[in-house]
């Protein structure tokens, strides 16, 4: 594929297939540069609400199915919606065709101006995310946070300079779409079983989670987990810079934790930056999202006392081990954002109390075994819901858990949650699934878990 540029797309004739945020964001962009656009959703035409927006520009939006020649000779590349699978007949045509797929993120790394900071692992893409765009903030870096938090990426492209950072997460469903994306900083915080419907296999995953350093040059940095194997290993690959972090021992270049005290070494030279009892977030999974986060600005341009300062103010965000009350002696937090196994372990392990767990959600046809070890002992009672509750259950059972009970939706699960917990304990939603089955998003379930929650104080 040639190197896009601001200047080059006049007169190509591009297909975005899916609207959505990301697809609503790269057409507008892409028709404002000359292209000649053509969005396609295959959703009826009473759900695309986008349309009109889109058709008002002067772009035709085809809805409702995939017509046979939306991808003709004349087309020059696919942007998909990173959700949608490789699978779908316009990106099987696209490829046959040798028509370049990409996703809205090669655009936008194309186009920007600013340098970027590239986030990806399976779990705590969004509180590290977050956090760096608030160390960097503080430390008067200029910066702009995008991608799946806040707007689009290609939202933002056309306004970000090239004295700020541009700092997204990023899906292993938006880096496979990538080609020539190059970000200065990129970090693999994590990488466990996931998304393997879409993905297939294993290694594809990974492969995909891998393309974040696929283009870094020597000079670019590389911030990576030195306590997982799986990073241990990408960076036998990598050519750029690394900077490690580690909860479990010091490292040769960037950030860890010593005598409970977290330090950053660079060029040979070590500096406290805080002791890690004064991280505000809970959780051994959310220091090691902390010390990603400082890995990264510090290499960024940040100062030691900005990571201190916003580590010590930073409570996470929501949907993530967030708390929602205190009643009757009871906390109960919501970790909705929690899609996978080791996500819902991670948030287990975070507590010592006895814990009401909450799990359920679309059946992706995974055994759970994992969490057996995890649940025995810790789990007081277990509650279960939607196209996963049976095999949850049982995992419960296997546990050994005294009391494990199958509903039909989380606000029963709350419910029974509330009779079961006593002074002293926690109730947590860490669902172990996506919400797909009954809910739109994980933020709808977070949301409808919390205000379950508040209607108990009533």
């Amino acid at each position: 594929m040639s190197r896009l540029t601001k200047e080059n797309w006049t007169g190509r004739s591009v297909v975005v297939l899916g609207l959505a945020r990301s697809g609503v964001a790269v057409a507008k962009l892409l028709h404002h540069l000359g292209a000649k656009v053509v969005v396609n959703d295959l959703k009826p035409r009473s759900a695309c609400p986008e349309a009109s927006e889109l058709e008002a520009l002067g772009i035709p939006v085809i809805c409702g199915k995939h017509p046979d020649d939306l991808i003709h000779e004349q087309v020059e590349m696919l942007v998909k919606n990173p959700g949608i699978p490789y699978r779908a007949k316009p990106v099987q045509q696209a490829l046959a065709a040798g028509v370049p797929v990409v996703t809205e993120v090669e655009i936008a790394g194309a186009l920007s101006e600013a340098p970027m900071i590239g986030i990806t692992g399976s779990n705590g893409k969004t509180t590290t995310t977050s956090l760096v765009g608030q160390i960097l903030t503080r430390s008067q870096v200029k910066c702009t946070v995008a991608g799946n938090i806040g707007q689009a990426l290609a939202d933002v492209v056309e306004q970000v300079t090239s004295d700020e950072w541009l700092v997204a997460e990023l899906s292993s469903f938006q880096l496979k779409g990538t080609d020539q994306f190059r970000p200065r900083i990129a970090a693999l915080l994590n990488v466990f079983p996931a998304h393997l419907d879409y993905h297939e296999t294993m290694e594809d995953y990974l492969a995909s989670k891998r393309k974040v350093f696929a283009n870094q040059e020597a000079g670019d940095i590389a911030v990576l987990n030195a306590d997982s194997p799986v990073c241990r290993e990408v960076a036998k690959t990598i050519s750029s810079d690394i900077w490690w972090f580690s909860r479990t021992a010091p490292v040769e270049q960037g950030v860890y934790v010593q005598d409970g005290v977290i330090y950053v070494i660079n060029e040979g030279q070590t500096q406290a930056i805080l002791p890690v009892d004064e991280v505000a977030l809970h959780g051994d999974f959310n220091l090691e999202n902390a010390l990603a986060a400082a890995a990264i600005t510090l290499a960024a341009g940040a100062t030691l006392d900005a990571v201190a300062q916003t580590l010590r103010e930073f409570h996470g965000v929501e949907h993530r081990l967030e708390y929602v009350a205190t009643i009757n002696g009871v906390r109960y937090y919501n970790d909705s954002k929690a899609t996978n196994a080791q996500a819902a372990i991670k948030a287990l392990e975070a507590f010592t109390e006895p814990v009401v767990w909450i799990g359920g959600g679309l059946d992706r046809g995974v055994d759970f075994k994992e969490l057996v070890p995890v649940l025995r002992g810790r789990a007081k009672a277990v509650i279960t819901y939607g196209q996963s509750k049976s095999i949850l259950a049982e995992r419960g059972r296997d546990a050994g858990v005294p009391t494990v009970q199958v509903v039909d939706n989380l606000e029963e699960a709350v419910s029974r949650a509330a009779g079961l917990a006593q002074d002293g304990d926690v109730v947590l939603l860490s669902p172990a699934c996506a919400s797909w089955d009954q809910y739109t998003s994980f933020e709808e379930r977070g949301s409808i878990f919390k205000q379950a929650v508040h209607r108990l104080q009533v």
